[in-house]
């Protein structure tokens, strides 16, 4: 063995042992008589002191070390003298006088200094990965992914789960967002497509009586990115025979709860908090609402129409919506500032921001349209005190939800409103349905294998589908047997109960506007499959690198995966994609057209 521990591994216990170490130089101080050089490993940093009284040899080879070179030491722990402690270190009482050392290997000059590694641009921490992972908080990061998934593993392994691994060539079935598509040389002018979910696979595995099932595996899709989304992320995929809604709730709020217990050493409370999507969009603005702090939207309509200021009654008038949050302590903005909060707001599809200050009474260019009571109800409602700001958006219901939920959000940052901690709550009663403006149809809010609630079935064969498709039809108003789960604002997992008889799920094909032909064309496998006894079932996928990320504080997953993509789909390390041998080519029979 080149090493008897790690380097981070030496306590005061081996004070006096006779130990070999190997890693790499983190920082190195020549004081004149002695070297200091920090070793460090994965495990941690030990300082090591060359001295010529111990060994001429190696204080000699000490001289020549820089940033990164791989050494192996060995040599004497001692006692660090009285004062020189570190305490921030597990190491920190004792140190190495080496006796022996020998470079393993040299390192060229750093494209950017360790110790300022974090504040290097991405583009250049990606491109030299292997750099940047050398962090000792960067292998934190990815030491507690590992742990989070063993703990998991091992949960659903007692819970009566298999892990059974589904194709990563498959069919294409694109109902979200773009296939990566993979051609068959072997079937020239096919595809295959890398999977955006398990879905279709994990519903078979039901229907094959595997009961409950489990993995946790990759999945692909080609969309546009930003800082919680990666185009292969790594997602916890499950699914469970004869199972309700509480059922999977269970499973997963105790997993969570065994998770940041043994990772993190932190309690949570059981059951987690529910919501209805309707609840949460009227309170919030979205539906992953952050609960650690308050400012909820509220309603002012009804105030709002006893006054005479025309833009509320015009959209009032129209059936549009008027709601508030209360900017609390932001009275002593000025006019500047506040016209730049406007334009923040029209940033984010407003047409506008209407604003009382809570000062010596209220100020407002709109004050003189209400009457003192209806400001003073407004005011009582929102909770604003003396030196609060009431911002109004007037709009569209979904314009006035987007607007103020954002705003909320970016508020809460910059007034210091979001308290530590974790804090979970379930989206439940989602619609099944969307209208989708453009196309001119139905969408399934979920996908297209989402159980309606019981009640809501018989509706749906009661109803003449080419009439009743249209935004305020009946179709609107019918539930979904779908969840999601959110932690501090964001969408860690999202599941659903799904549709196990052939005939509701050809009526769901029906209303989403999808062929006999399309259907037995994207899903015949699953539809037959249907046909052979398939049990009532229900699952869930909860993002693996978005619950990580979450849990060590990252602002990105790129952050908890080990070689991510940049926002243009591009690994700076290894150049992908890029362009391959036209032999390649050939042999998949395919054209190029760029």
């Amino acid at each position: 063995m080149i090493r008897d521990k790690g380097c981070g591994e030496i306590r005061e216990s081996d004070i006096g042992s006779h130990i070999s170490l190997a890693g790499w130089v983190f920082r190195r101080r020549d004081h004149g008589g002695l070297i200091f050089v920090d070793l460090r490993d994965r495990s941690g940093i030990v300082q090591v002191v060359f001295s010529p009284d111990v060994s001429s040899e190696a204080h000699k080879l000490a001289h020549d070390l820089r940033g990164e070179f791989v050494i192996s030491v060995s040599g004497e722990v001692r006692r660090r003298p009285e004062g020189t402690e570190n305490p921030a270190l597990p190491t920190g009482m004792v140190e190495i006088y080496a006796n022996n050392l020998k470079v393993l290997n040299e390192a060229m000059p750093l494209p950017f200094p360790m110790e300022e590694a974090a504040e290097a641009s991405e583009s250049l921490r990606f491109k030299y990965r292997y750099l940047d992972l050398r962090r000792p908080e960067m292998q934190q990061n990815l030491i507690i992914r590992h742990k989070t998934a063993k703990v998991i593993r091992d949960y659903l392994d007692e819970q009566g789960f298999l892990e059974i691994e589904t194709p990563m060539l498959t069919k294409s079935t694109p109902e979200g967002a773009r296939d990566y598509l993979v051609p068959s040389r072997l079937n020239p002018g096919h595809f295959f497509a890398l999977p955006q979910s398990p879905q279709l696979f994990k519903q078979i595995l039901m229907v094959s009586g595997m009961d409950r099932y489990f993995q946790i595996v990759k999945c692909f899709r080609d969309e546009d990115l930003r800082a919680d989304r990666q185009p292969e992320f790594t997602q916890i995929d499950m699914e469970m025979s004869f199972a309700e809604k509480k059922d999977v709730f269970s499973i997963i709020e105790t997993m969570l709860k065994i998770v940041f217990k043994d990772i993190l050493n932190i309690e949570l409370d059981l059951p987690f908090k529910r919501l209805s999507f309707k609840e949460s969009m009227e309170r919030f603005g979205n539906d992953k609402p952050d609960l650690r702090f308050g400012m909820e939207l509220q309603e002012m309509a009804d105030l709002a129409q006893n006054g005479s200021f025309k833009v509320f009654l015009d959209i009032i008038e129209s059936g549009g919506r008027v709601k508030a949050i209360n900017g609390k302590g932001m009275a002593g903005l000025s006019r500047k500032e506040i016209d730049m909060l406007t334009d923040e707001a029209k940033s984010f599809g407003a047409k506008g921001l209407a604003w009382i200050k809570v000062k010596n009474g209220f100020e407002s260019p709109i004050a003189k349209f209400f009457t003192d009571e209806i400001l003073k109800q407004m005011a009582q409602r929102l909770e604003a005190e003396e030196g609060d700001l009431m911002l109004f958006v007037a709009d569209k219901e979904n314009v006035v939800y987007n607007v103020l939920g954002r705003m909320r959000l970016e508020l809460g940052k910059r007034l210091n409103l979001i308290q530590p901690g974790f804090k979970f709550v379930w989206i439940e009663d989602f619609p099944l349905l969307e209208w989708d403006d453009d196309e001119k149809r139905f969408a399934a809010m979920h996908h297209p294998f989402t159980s309606p609630f019981d009640e809501d079935i018989e509706k749906i064969f009661s109803l003449n589908i080419p009439e009743s498709l249209t935004p305020n039809s009946k179709l609107s108003s019918i539930k979904a047997k779908a969840y999601d789960i959110v932690l501090n604002g964001y969408e860690i997992g999202g599941g659903s109960i799904r549709i196990h008889k052939k005939d509701v799920q050809k009526k769901m094909f029906e209303i989403l506007g999808i062929s006999d032909d399309e259907a037995n064309m994207k899903f015949g496998f699953l539809l037959e499959a249907l046909d052979y006894g398939a049990p009532p079932h229900g699952g869930i996928a909860l993002g693996f690198d978005r619950l990580v990320m979450v849990m060590v504080g990252a602002n990105s997953i790129r952050d908890v995966v080990a070689f991510p993509k940049t926002q243009k789909a591009v690994c700076l390390l290894s150049g992908a994609p890029s362009i391959v041998e036209p032999k390649q080519i050939k042999e998949l029979h395919i054209k190029l057209d760029v």
